[in-house]
């Protein structure tokens, strides 16, 4: 029992990698498709590349879209419309045209009888109601058949007896001209147009489940392709009827291949490709992203990303696979990017598209256009913390998405007469789309600990709230940061190392000074040195001390632990060798423990760098007179210390690199100390 306890505990991190390798390779499986994949590739427009096909089986032609939709709006057309009739209506304005005519009727300013102006009214409220009154106008011939419901009853009658508010007016003008006896045609069109109204209303829920039932009877086939007919020659164009067929041969053939006696078999295989794919990115991360794959969080996070690529494309594709070109998967590469970099992006970013090759249609062309995107999302966006950078990446997506669909469609159809523009709309849409990076971003440090250029462009601000305690408390080890983090920039960007983030580790890596500032050189004022009453073994705890208080400090703080790393490495373990001295010169045998830093050593290059620019800048204030062969000679010899204390055995840096790194400090620390001309008083 304790073996397997002790085999867990030592191989947990590769035991994790498994797990979620499994996991990740059972999801991407249950999103895919459930259909046999087709073997021959086929593309509107273009020449069939394979030998003459001939039909394995007997299959149905479908119709295409274009038939089928002519057909549903034939139907739409021809299907007789249902409109409800509201029969108590025309009692209820009888009864306010009474009340109204009541009212307003005086024999003072008329001379026509009461009761015939009366009955005129009411014979005009019959004629607009015998068959009914809308206040709608429908886009039907005036000879078009409608059926009119009255509660269980339903009327047929052609939609020009229909009569429309709109023609109250002539239809008062016209029953007055029959009588041609009086003239109260404005007497009458005032009180009418108060109280006429619509008892006519479109039923929209039972004409369109007559148009339901219809469609539903609808063929979607119109021919059969017997086993064994000739589909396609090799060389033939696939276009019209071919294309159809090859269509229709391609689908029942997913349809006939995904069935419960190879269900099996089906799955092994689609596991297989999934299985390669992770595999690859896998073998990828341990060859030449080891920091990255020793990382467990950082492995979740990158399968995170796919799972969730894969997962918002299959959710378009199921809703309608016509905006899958809205899923802003440019996202991907550019996080990548952001937080590793570019070379580790684009190659998630392609093993993710491959996975979505089995879910999209015409995956050729959405493989290439996204493929080209990807590129060019992480050949433009440099630096993210620019904020004109994005927006500019972005509108270069756009452009490039819009010229590669419309390269395609032209090689399809020859033309851009039938060009579907709507696509245009959806490249812009997926653009805008892809400007959610930022806000992403933040969501994904706050969840996974990490850090981006624009965290560390935040925190290299020398007025946020630690910087400004640190120049206050300790302004000697502030200034100390500031020369250091110059010293380290540089360097960074001599060896292409990771410059924002050597520069901001540079500024806080000496905060635990702030808890005794007076027991560092740089801090103290006065010629009186506060270790001169410690004992050597005191005043090297309260120095190594430093370092553990500046990692509570950070954490206190909530710098990222990238930043702490900078504080836990930027000594490694070496020894305060002014007090080991010190304390051998009193007691003869001194213990080096108690006189070294904590460690660990650094395991990177921007820690590396760190270490050497820190001890090259603090010490080089030591130097009396310095000149160009002096400095020259001090860096190498502090540097050269480091290596043969085994400081950066683990920091997967170069001694090419350490040269180069070299020449920069010389360089920086000659034009720090050049001498300048002397003024005359």
């Amino acid at each position: 029992m304790s073996t397997i306890f002790s085999f867990f505990s030592k191989n947990q991190s590769f035991i994790y990698k498994i797990f979620l390798f499994v996991i990740a390779t059972i999801l991407i499986i249950y999103l895919l498709p459930k259909g046999g994949q087709f073997k021959y590739n086929f593309q509107k427009g273009k020449p069939w590349q394979y030998e003459n096909l001939y039909a394995p089986f007997s299959f149905t032609i479908k119709k295409d879209k274009e038939s089928l939709e002519k057909e549903i709006e034939a139907i739409k057309n021809d299907i007789t419309p249902f409109f409800d009739k509201d029969t108590l209506k025309v009692n209820e304005i009888k009864a306010l045209y009474t009340d109204l005519f009541l009212e307003s009727y005086s024999d003072s300013i008329s001379i026509e009888p009461k009761e015939e102006v009366y009955e005129l009214g009411n014979t005009i409220i019959d004629r607009l109601y015998s068959i009914g009154v809308t206040n709608e106008a429908y886009p039907y011939k005036e000879d078009k058949i409608i059926y009119l419901k009255s509660g269980s009853e339903v009327e047929e009658v052609t939609y020009q007896q229909l009569q429309n508010i709109e023609n109250i007016d002539a239809i008062i003008n016209e029953e007055i001209d029959k009588v041609k006896k009086y003239d109260y045609e404005s007497y009458l069109n005032e009180i009418l147009s108060r109280v006429v109204s619509s008892n006519l209303s479109y039923n929209h829920e039972l004409t369109e489940s007559t148009i339901d039932s219809r469609v539903e009877t609808i063929n979607p086939n119109r021919g059969v392709i017997e086993k064994g007919s000739r589909i396609i020659a090799k060389g033939e164009v696939v276009e019209g009827n071919k294309f159809q067929i090859l269509t229709s041969l391609k689908s029942e053939f997913q349809s006939q291949v995904w069935s419960t006696s190879n269900y099996y078999w089906l799955l092994l295989g689609y596991s297989l490709l999934v299985f390669l794919v992770f595999l690859m990115l896998f073998l990828f991360l341990k060859n030449y992203r080891q920091e990255i794959y020793e990382n467990n969080t950082k492995v979740t996070f990158i399968f995170f990303n796919i799972i969730a690529m894969v997962f918002m494309t299959t959710i378009i594709v199921k809703y309608d696979a016509t905006y899958v070109y809205i899923a802003p998967l440019c996202i991907l590469p550019l996080v990548l990017k952001t937080f590793f970099d570019a070379r580790l992006g684009l190659f998630v970013h392609v093993l993710t598209l491959l996975l979505l090759g089995f879910i999209v249609p015409n995956s050729f062309e959405f493989l290439f256009l996204q493929i080209i995107a990807g590129i060019v999302t992480v050949l433009t966006i440099s630096e993210l913390y620019k904020r004109a950078n994005l927006f500019i990446s972005v509108g270069q997506i756009t452009l490039i998405y819009i010229v590669g669909y419309f390269a395609f469609f032209i090689i399809q159809e020859g033309n851009i007469e039938l060009i579907e523009w709507e696509y245009f709309y959806y490249f812009v849409l997926c653009g805008l789309l892809t400007l959610f990076a930022f806000p992403l971003i933040y969501i994904y440090e706050k969840i996974f600990g990490l850090v981006s250029d624009v965290s560390l462009l935040e925190l290299s601000d020398t007025n946020s709230k630690l910087l400004k305690e640190l120049s206050n408390k300790a302004p000697g080890t502030f200034h100390h940061s500031l020369n250091v983090a110059n010293l380290a920039e540089a360097a960074a960007n001599e060896i292409g190392a990771n410059a924002m983030l050597v520069r901001v580790g540079a500024l806080y890596h000496d905060i635990g000074k702030m808890v005794n500032p007076t027991y560092f050189t740089e801090n103290q004022i006065a010629s009186i040195n506060a270790h001169d009453e410690l004992d050597p073994k005191e005043s090297a705890q309260i120095i190594t001390d430093h370092v553990i208080n500046g990692i509570e400090i950070a954490r206190k703080n909530k710098l990222p632990d990238r930043i702490i790393d900078f504080i836990r490495t930027h000594h490694g373990t070496s020894i305060v060798y002014y007090f080991y001295s010190k304390e051998n010169e009193n007691i003869g045998s001194a213990d080096k423990k108690d006189f070294s830093y904590p460690g660990p050593i650094p395991f990177s290059k921007e820690t590396a760098i760190l270490m050497m620019a820190d001890s090259v800048e603090a010490a080089s204030k030591s130097l009396k007179e310095p000149t160009s062969s002096k400095l020259d000679n001090f860096v190498e010899k502090i540097i050269d210390g480091q290596m043969e204390q085994g400081q950066f055995l683990n920091a997967n840096i170069t001694f090419k690199e350490i040269q180069l790194i070299k020449k920069v400090l010389k360089k920086k620390l000659n034009n720090i100390y050049h001498l300048r001309i002397e003024y005359p008083e």
